[in-house]
């Protein structure tokens, strides 16, 4: 006789992902609470101080994070002290972004924290396992990005 129960169905694919997404988010929310940024923010963070200068549809494209949620990040990370912001010399309309002082303390942190959350996964897998689901990941990713450009 089989269990029809709900639980007994595999997990989709996505579901996995996300309930893996929000334990991974979880663990780095609770070692950057000390610094009140989010896992978020430390991604938009580290990508400025890797390139100072940017403006923000740069910083947008190497975040992989659209338009308004790069603008409202920009905005909480400049309330907190850690940017700035400086009107471009060509186009006026748009601003350089340049990390503070602060910032490179706050991302020298999450750094050293992202390492601490991968050592963590290779508690249970492999480096090639990990390497491999790295770069599975991201070619999913960018096949979505084409398929949902259509």
């Amino acid at each position: 006789m089989t269990n029809n129960s709900r639980h007994d169905l595999p997990p989709s694919m996505g579901s996995a992902m996300g309930v893996t997404y929000r334990k991974l988010a979880m663990y780095m929310q609770h070692h950057l609470k000390q610094y009140d940024i989010t896992p978020e923010q430390l991604t938009v963070l580290l990508g400025i101080g890797d390139s100072e200068g940017l403006i923000q549809k740069e910083i947008a494209q190497r975040a992989r994070k659209d338009h308004p949620t790069t603008t409202r990040i920009l905005d909480q990370l400049e309330g907190k002290g850690l940017i700035r912001k400086q009107q471009g010399e060509r186009d006026r309309r748009s601003f350089l972004v340049f990390s503070t002082d602060k910032a490179k303390e706050v991302a020298e942190a999450g750094r050293l924290h992202e390492e601490d959350l991968k050592n963590e996964i290779l508690e249970c897998i492999s480096a090639e396992e990990y390497d491999m689901l790295m770069e599975l990941l991201n070619r999913i990713g960018e096949h979505f990005s084409e398929v949902n450009k259509e």
